[in-house]
């Protein structure tokens, strides 16, 4: 088999570590990982040397919303991708909200491939909803490539997404279960949350924070837990901002518990204290809670209790995020990260003493292990030859006007972030180079092997 390219770094991280090497590339696949001077030479090959910069795995972000069909004013798989691409990540995961329709049938799904396959330029999944009464239709969805399902306990916040309860999720657990499917929750119950209804000036951060206590996502993790151990659902906890509820996730694990959690780049970035009034781009729901619980949050990364970082990427045009008003209690929840997530937790990681391999883990190797992703997440031989090409060292200021996202709103805006994505190749190709994003669309389907 001839060569197509060779990537070589004095940093390749690799699920055994961090070494020097060379990786061979023939038809869009690692074909052999070898020394340096071991490689073919550059006539036999495209050769790349990224010199001290370090070559990760492609990430994978299992926790996007691209919201097309149906909302693409709020971000599409036209911009969607790009600025994947532009921050390393080379297969995304779609939620099936915030798009119209959701993607809760198999009619939807086929309405989300037609939308991305024309344009997306990395690879892309899609996740399956679970809503009232749609329990049929989850297993057509597994056999026609959903990779899993979502469900929200709490309102969703659009109309066509209906949140579920216990007695819509037994069923819909029991099912899962038999195909092993794992069941993505966003893990607020509404009782906490009724309960805590405060009154205050909705330009206050304190406000929306008191409105989304801690308990809500701790109930719901506990509901999650006992409907698991009853059904043998796979359960996983996107988006975890409590630390409260981190001992209960390690108590359950250790009795054989079969659950996974993610948090987000915000979470172990911002603090509650240091919100301004009025700023609703940092809006996002469970809310950025106190310093204290995001030093948690790092310390259950490194603990191994969260498995994984995703951005739950979701955009919203400026009129929604009520950047005039600074209105918090009315302003879309949601925080657009897609091309930062890898120096932002990278800054972060650095700054709490973890390396490069470990951010690797959390953003390449756990969230493709949750998808199912075989290929993916891993620079090893067989694995698509998804690579980045990253400067861990480079500084760089975060331009909102600059990033490729649909909408330049971001609480990201302003700050210096460490670590910088030279080059992207998404199986073998190069799709972001220094500023550039290649023009014809590489992006393939990712689907879930039918299981049972």
């Amino acid at each position: 088999m001839s060569v197509d390219l060779v990537v070589s770094s004095e940093r390749v991280v690799t699920p055994d570590g961090v070494r020097p090497a060379a990786i061979v590339v023939a038809q869009g696949r690692i074909q052999n990982i070898v020394p340096i001077g071991d490689a073919p030479p550059p006539h036999a090959a495209a050769s790349v040397n990224a010199g001290s910069a370090a070559v990760l795995p492609g990430l994978v972000d299992t926790h996007v919303h691209l919201n097309e069909p149906g909302r693409t004013e709020w971000e599409g798989f036209v911009t969607g991708t790009r600025a994947a691409a532009a921050g390393g990540v080379t297969t995304l995961i779609d939620m099936p909200l915030n798009s119209i329709p959701a993607t809760t049938t198999v009619s939807a799904l086929r309405l989300k491939l037609q939308a991305a396959a024309p344009v997306a330029l990395v690879d892309y999944g899609f996740w399956g909803g679970v809503v009232p009464g749609n329990v049929d239709d989850l297993e057509p969805l597994l056999d026609a490539g959903a990779l899993g399902f979502k469900c929200f306990l709490v309102p969703s916040g659009v109309d066509e997404f209906a949140h579920v309860g216990e007695s819509d999720l037994r069923p819909a657990m029991q099912r899962l279960a038999a195909r092993d499917a794992v069941l993505l929750a966003h893990a607020e119950l509404p009782g906490p949350i009724a309960r805590a209804a405060p009154q205050g000036d909705p330009r206050r951060y304190a406000t929306w924070l008191a409105s989304r206590p801690e308990d809500a996502e701790v109930e719901a993790i506990k509901l999650l837990l006992r409907l698991s151990e009853e059904t043998g659902c796979r359960v996983h906890i996107v988006h975890l901002s409590a630390a409260t509820a981190l001992p209960i996730i390690e108590r359950a694990r250790r009795a054989g518990a079969r659950i996974t959690v993610e948090t987000c780049p915000h979470y172990l970035t911002f603090a509650a204290e240091a919100v301004p009034d009025g700023s609703t781009a940092y809006k996002c729901a469970p809310p950025l809670r106190s310093a204290a619980n995001r030093e948690q949050l790092w310390d259950g990364l490194a603990r191994g209790i969260i498995d994984l970082v995703a951005t739950d990427h979701s955009p919203a045009p400026p009129a929604l995020k009520r950047l005039d008003s600074g209105d918090f209690m009315a302003a879309w929840g949601g925080v657009a990260s897609l091309e930062l997530s890898l120096a932002a937790v990278w800054s972060g990681a650095r700054a709490h003493g973890h390396a490069l391999d470990d951010v690797a883990r959390w953003l390449c190797g756990a969230p493709a292990r949750l998808a199912g992703l075989d290929r993916k997440g891993r620079i090893a031989p067989g694995c698509d030859a998804d690579l980045v090409i990253f400067d861990p060292d480079a500084e760089w200021s975060v331009e909102p006007v600059r990033l490729r996202q649909r909408h330049p709103i971001t609480p990201y805006a302003g700050m210096t972030l460490q670590g910088k994505v030279r080059q992207t190749f998404l199986r073998g190709v190069s799709i972001y180079e220094n500023g550039r994003t290649r023009e014809r669309p590489e992006g393939q389907w990712v689907r879930r092997a039918i299981v049972g």
